[in-house]
């Protein structure tokens, strides 16, 4: 199931994290609200299998600011005078494999051969392989893929072992040295580390919103999406991983960001038979899994032939960003 949705405006702040240590979860905030009842804390962990409630936007509530639209558009006349759309940008004439700083961030980057066909996709162990299924799916789209999370991570989940942090502090720590330009398309995947250490909500959701946040201010025009946390359905002892999953799908229908669920994948395309352990497929269950997935990008007209850097092309003012 995929969904896509298109957030309000408003004046809170995001959801931001804190660097090694708890994290507050804004309950005022239309992101939360709903996912959660009243009696609980952000700190329960819920393992019955039970589909958690879906977050509504009500009269009230309020979003982050949203970013302001600097879609093209067909030249206006003002006063007689022409104005033209603005232009979009376009990478420097730079060494392919040199680093160079991020003109926003800071952050170094490094030139890649062609980055208006590179999708960057950040994960866990279920992407990280080139012949995982989000690889395998993004390559057949025509993508040039490049790679950046580790095994065992996840938004709030570390992999202390290989000093992996998280995500958000990958990516502002300059674990991450990201492609410089603008790729074609941002690819987000994960959340099962988060579910099987017990991260609460809360957590994920003020992570994973400052992670998104980082990534729009990174890579302003080019277009973000999300996947979620491959799992049994919920009715199938999907768990703390099915709400994981819906949960990150309620986060991106706030922000207005497509997001595709795999929360139910093993069950609804019987992928259970082709699992290696508990979480990971086998060879052929990761070819089967990347025919579904690439068969849901390219109906959502995902495929690098159609995004291509276009900012025109999906809803800027979706995408609210302080």
């Amino acid at each position: 199931m995929t969904r896509t949705t298109t957030g309000a405006a408003g004046d809170n702040p995001p959801l931001r994290p804190r660097r090694g240590g708890a994290l507050t979860l804004l309950v005022s905030l239309t992101l939360v609200a709903g996912m959660m009842p009243a009696s609980a804390s952000p700190g329960d962990v819920q393992e019955s299998g039970r589909t958690p409630a879906r977050s509504v936007v009500v009269p009230g509530e309020v979003l982050p600011p949203r970013r302001p639209d600097t879609s093209p558009q067909a030249p206006t006349s003002t006063g007689g005078t022409i104005v033209e759309p603005p232009a979009v940008l376009s990478v420097p004439n730079l060494k392919v494999g040199s680093t160079v700083p991020n003109p926003t961030t800071g952050r170094r980057e490094v030139v890649v051969q062609d980055v208006h066909r590179t999708a960057v996709l950040i994960g866990d162990s279920q992407a990280s392989e080139q012949n995982s299924w989000p690889q395998l799916a993004l390559r057949a789209l025509g993508y040039d893929v490049r790679f950046s999370g580790a095994g065992g991570t996840g938004y709030v989940a570390a992999n202390p072992t290989i000093d992996a942090p998280n995500y958000y502090d990958a990516l502002t720590g300059g674990t991450w040295v990201l492609p410089h330009g603008e790729p074609a398309l941002v690819v987000v995947e994960g959340g099962g580390n988060d579910a099987a250490r017990g991260a609460s909500d809360g957590d994920i959701l003020a992570n994973a919103n400052a992670l998104l946040l980082g990534l729009e201010e990174t890579y302003p025009r080019s277009r973000i999406m999300m996947i979620g946390t491959l799992s049994r359905s919920s009715r199938d002892g999907g768990g703390r991983r099915a709400e994981v999953d819906a949960l990150l799908g309620d986060l991106a229908a706030a922000r207005g960001i497509t997001f595709v669920s795999v929360g139910d994948w093993l069950t609804a395309h019987e992928l259970e038979d082709d699992l290696a352990d508990a979480v990971h497929l086998t060879p052929e269950g990761s070819r089967k899994a990347a025919v579904i997935l690439e068969r849901e990008l390219d109906t959502l007209k995902l495929g690098v032939s159609e995004v291509l850097v276009d900012p025109g092309t999906w809803p800027r003012a979706g995408r609210p960003l302080a």
